[in-house]
């Protein structure tokens, strides 16, 4: 298995992957290699297209969706590309491979309305659990920042004089992103509460009531509380709430590769997604812009 621990230290050390999915694509590869290793088949750096397309009928068999089995043939195509570079094999077994296709699923961004009832019952809320958690949803809202971003943030990422916050996204890439003045003012009243429980050697800006740095399903439970009650989504999360960020930009004319350095998106493709308009805008648009229509 030497080959299969150089190439994590690769994604480490040159790649600069995340703890996250560097440990996704170990799990990935582990499990191909079980399942050669259950079909008394080839070592995985000496496998063909062949055994590849067994395994992933095998994970379809067993009721794995087509994203999640793209995820693992990503992870071995990564680890095949690899071999090529260390001229351990000569080609990759991969090349010709065709994802399986994936069912889009809408993802609706908050109304205008939902995010208005949510920011008024919070007006008259002062103690430190609600304030921390309002201020969590204003900063997804007004930044689009992913929920691992906000989670990371320490409280030295702000600069109050010149408006901004420095983010830290994925492969450990900065972007700053600027912060409205409304914004500026809610993370002080939260710093005012959150230094009255937390100690100095404490660096993460968002803090449980005991003081101890925020964790992922925190958040999730967080924004999922506060719209549950004001809106009938099928989904409430924080990725609702970045959907929404990059939605409303779009709609009132930002342009794409502005919302994709602010969301810290690596190519446009990943960005365009959110440029899906609704139906009638584009029907209203069409009629009264193309020239055919006007002429009439």
């Amino acid at each position: 298995m030497h080959l299969l621990d150089a190439f994590i230290t690769y994604l480490t050390l040159e790649k600069n992957y995340s703890k996250h999915t560097i440990a996704a694509y170990h799990k990935d590869i582990l499990a191909f290699v079980v399942f050669l290793e259950s079909k008394e088949m080839l070592a995985i750096e000496a496998v063909s297209y062949d055994e590849i397309r067994q395994w992933i009928v095998l994970l379809s068999s067993e009721g794995l969706t087509s994203r999640s089995v793209n995820r693992k043939i990503s992870a071995l195509n990564s680890f095949y590309n690899y071999l090529l570079k260390i001229k351990a094999r000569k080609n990759n077994p991969l090349q010709k491979h065709k994802a399986l296709k994936i069912s889009k699923k809408i993802q609706l961004p908050f109304s205008e309305s939902e995010l208005a009832e949510v920011f008024d019952k919070a007006v008259v809320q002062d103690d430190f659990e609600s304030v921390r958690n309002i201020t969590i949803i204003k900063l997804l809202y007004s930044t689009g920042m992913r929920r691992s971003e906000l989670i990371n943030l320490d409280v030295s990422a702000i600069d109050f004089f010149n408006k901004q916050l420095k983010v830290l996204g994925k492969r450990n890439k900065e972007r700053i992103i600027p912060l409205l003045p409304e914004m500026i003012t809610q993370l002080e009243a939260y710093l005012f509460l959150r230094n009255t429980i937390c100690g100095a050697e404490e660096m993460s800006l968002f803090v449980t009531e005991k003081g101890k740095k925020i964790y992922p399903t925190l958040v999730y439970r967080i924004i999922n509380s506060y719209f549950a009650p004001v809106s009938s989504k099928v989904k409430k999360s924080p990725h609702i709430l970045r959907h929404t960020f990059a939605t409303r930009l779009l709609q009132e004319g930002a342009d794409l590769n502005s919302v994709k350095e602010l969301l810290g998106h690596a190519s446009l493709a990943s960005t365009q997604v959110y440029t899906h308009n609704d139906i009638n805008k584009l029907k209203d648009a069409y009629t009264k812009a193309h020239p055919r229509n006007k002429n009439k």
